[in-house]
């Protein structure tokens, strides 16, 4: 797969354009149901919750919903509030993760808890997954549920597990796997799973979309730990390096410390267990020399090329197609 096509050339603009277009008209009640469902009594609560959700965001994980459901002939409705509700539960998620970092800048905006502080975005973030859930209840699927639910308690572990790993140096590829499965790709695979069994997919459909979300969001992750020590911060809408800055093990140092002489591992092990932005002209130039960048990337291609295998057991369709494409899009986007 090419890797030098930026998510804002006309190429790479044009293909995400091509993707939303095949959902085009369920994405808009998507966007619609989000800001119906942002209503509450309480004002600061639609606040953050519109601001964050207005943010920028691509919205990968409602558009994966409503393409697998659309990609097994689904023609009711129910995907709409189930791809809403995915959304909801992902920007909890962000809300209580900037927090957790210390985060103040996210897709190039302040953070709601540099904007409000921590505890109205903690206490949001709590209000969107208890309205996720209860939009899970009028869907009124128990598989459904059980799945979801399931999801929420796997991506919490992942992020514990992520918090537990910061200023750790010993953590090798095998636990970053295990983490980055947890606290980001699980709902990716939910995301498509869910779709699957709403649209009552035969089983080996159903694994091949749970499967494609899985990997996808791999990759998704693996592009996401690459850019942060070659990205355009700019772009990004966050800073290079932020990674290192929290000493955060993520796959480039970890393959770094592999393939690097025992003075770049030491380094690199140094600058995780201090954090902080000290070393990181030294650390760039390890994780680029080593080839550790390179390795990042073949991870995340070998990703996306397990997830566009998956869709071989899919019917042909502008849906498929246009999963295929988001997972080509996935490791070759530069924010």
């Amino acid at each position: 797969m090419p890797a030098n096509v930026s998510s804002n050339s006309p190429a790479s603009s044009s293909a995400a354009s091509s993707i939303h277009a095949a959902v085009a008209d369920d994405f808009a009640a998507v966007n619609q149901t989000i800001m119906d469902q942002l209503v509450s009594r309480v004002p600061l609560v639609a606040t953050i919750g519109q601001y964050i959700i207005a943010s920028g965001g691509k919205r990968l994980r409602p558009l994966l919903v409503l393409l697998a459901a659309r990609s097994l002939g689904y023609q009711g409705d129910k995907h709409i509030g189930l791809a809403t509700l995915i959304e909801f539960m992902h920007t909890s998620t962000l809300l209580h993760d900037d927090v957790v970092d210390e985060s103040h800048m996210r897709r190039g905006k302040a953070t709601a808890n540099d904007a409000w502080g921590n505890a109205p975005s903690v206490l949001v973030g709590d209000f969107l997954y208890s309205r996720s859930f209860q939009m899970m209840v009028q869907i009124g699927s128990l598989r459904i549920m059980d799945v979801l639910s399931s999801a929420t308690c796997v991506i919490a572990e992942g992020e514990v597990q992520q918090l537990t790993n910061v200023g750790n140096p010993d953590i090798d590829e095998a636990v970053y796997f295990e983490t980055i499965q947890g606290k980001t790709a699980m709902l990716f695979e939910a995301a498509s799973h869910s779709g699957a069994i709403l649209a009552e997919a035969e089983p080996e459909q159903e694994a091949a979309l749970q499967l494609y979300g899985r990997y996808l969001g791999l990759a998704f992750q693996l592009i996401d730990d690459l850019l942060d020590y070659q990205g355009d911060a700019e772009a990004m809408g966050k800073n290079v390096g932020d990674d290192l800055a929290e000493g955060k093990p993520t796959l480039p140092l970890i393959q770094a410390m592999v393939a690097g002489t025992h003075e770049q591992a030491e380094t690199i092990r140094q600058a995780i267990r201090q954090g902080g932005l000290d070393h990181l002209d030294e650390v760039l130039a390890i994780v680029r020399d080593t080839g550790a960048l390179d390795y990042t990337r073949a991870r995340a291609e070998e990703m996306a090329d397990k997830a566009l295998a998956q869709l071989d057991k899919l019917p042909p369709s502008r849906y498929r197609d246009s999963m295929a494409e988001l997972a080509r899009l996935a490791v070759e986007r530069k924010n």
